[in-house]
């Protein structure tokens, strides 16, 4: 089987890890049919995704515990039974409980989306159930909420666990009685709506101190699916880098030929602790700052947002603060620029941030610059491979 055969796109449902390959380029004939405007790489898929775009829209992935979930999903798509997410945030939750509701029998209804965290706890019940005109102060007129909006098709109440106890007791009639009144109204509506929920609060927990009623946690928690973080599937990373840097690009009009090896380990290795969320943001940052045709991360942002993180990501040993990545990576580019900041042959254009970023860090890391100034050009460590500077002495 030919290297033309073994890429193969997202579209076709298949995924994998990168391997070095030296022979695949697109003027040996060569195709790869995942981006639009030829967007190329060194490597190859080798096994298939369990999460294509026909099936699942818009979940990327081949991992086994991503594999797990979409069972999961495709177990209970086609019942109507209440769902409970569990997931930390950032770990796409509700694209899941979007896959859940278009593989199920409501899918060519309508799916409404609740965050309960984002609303006013005075008005979260009418937001839910609608009011009544007079209702309170500034209801001029009789509203619907989003339970009748969602009627016939699904409804999903993210961090459900903000909600406060007397809203709890109306969802939970609704979910027991499938009736509601509007605030300020007398009579019961009926409703034919499914209820995904989801949260990244440990509800047991809440039922123990008495901040969520108990009764309500076990309706919800009908069928529970637990979403992994994405430090337990890093072998989706690389799909996920690519598929972000597509969308990006995309969005941002820019266009890139590879993803540099050295920024795929660098996201493999990151711990992540705001998932996939902080992933994408991450690769559109660097998408919008990048100034050449092959993708790369700074590596000093991973190395900053590290920091953030309790304790070091399993199985991984921390570095000195003397001999840190993020260190090493600015001495190199500093002896390379011979202790040159701004300017086009700076480090910090070498380095591909802005200077004033790039100052900061040499102060907080008490890196001297005048070391370097008569030093000689070295290897730039960010780029994976030894470079000689153009640029005079």
């Amino acid at each position: 089987m030919g290297i033309q055969d073994t890429v193969l796109s997202r579209e076709h449902g298949y995924a994998g890890e990168f391997e070095d390959s030296e022979d695949w380029k697109p003027e040996n004939g060569h195709r790869f049919e995942r981006f639009d405007k030829s967007f190329s790489r060194s490597g190859r898929f080798k096994e298939k995704a369990v999460a294509s775009d026909q099936e699942f829209q818009g979940i990327v992935g081949s991992s086994a515990a991503l594999k797990e979930v979409l069972d999961l999903v495709r177990a209970v798509a086609p019942t109507d039974s209440t769902v409970l997410i569990h997931g930390e945030t950032g770990t796409g939750k509700e694209l899941i409980a979007r896959a859940i509701h278009q593989r199920s029998n409501r899918s060519n209804k309508t799916f409404v989306s609740v965050n309960c965290a984002a609303l006013a706890p005075t008005l979260i019940a009418s937001e839910l159930f609608g009011h009544e005109r007079g209702a309170f102060t500034g209801a001029m007129q009789q509203r619907q909420g989003r339970f009748e909006l969602a009627s016939g098709g699904t409804i999903f109440l993210d961090e459900v666990g903000e909600l406060p106890l007397d809203t709890q007791v109306a969802l939970l009639r609704v979910l027991q009685e499938r009736e509601f009144e509007r605030v300020g109204g007398t009579r019961s509506i009926k409703v034919d709506v499914r209820v995904i929920a989801a949260t990244n609060r440990e509800l047991e927990a809440a039922v123990a101190n008495g901040t969520f009623r108990s009764d309500l946690f076990y309706r919800l928690n009908v069928f529970p699916i637990e979403v992994p973080p994405l430090r337990e599937r890093k072998e989706d990373i690389p799909l996920l880098v690519e598929h972000f840097v597509e969308r990006s690009s995309e969005k941002i009009g820019k266009q890139f030929c590879k993803i540099a090896r050295r920024t795929l380990e660098l996201c493999q290795s990151y711990h992540w602790p705001g998932n996939i969320r902080e992933l994408q943001n991450v690769v559109e940052r660097s998408v919008i700052v990048s100034s050449e045709d092959m993708f790369r991360v700074d590596e000093a942002w991973l190395s900053r947002n590290s920091r953030r993180v309790p304790g070091p990501d399993p199985g991984c040993q921390s570095a000195k603060p003397d001999s840190s990545p993020e260190r090493q990576i600015i001495e190199a580019a500093l002896a390379e620029s011979r202790g040159r900041v701004s300017g086009p042959c700076g480090a910090a254009a070498k380095l591909g941030i802005p200077p004033s970023t790039l100052e900061s860090r040499i102060r907080a890391l008490n890196i001297s610059k005048v070391q370097f100034k008569f030093s000689e050009p070295g290897a730039v460590v960010s780029s994976g491979r030894r470079r000689t500077s153009g640029c005079p002495a």
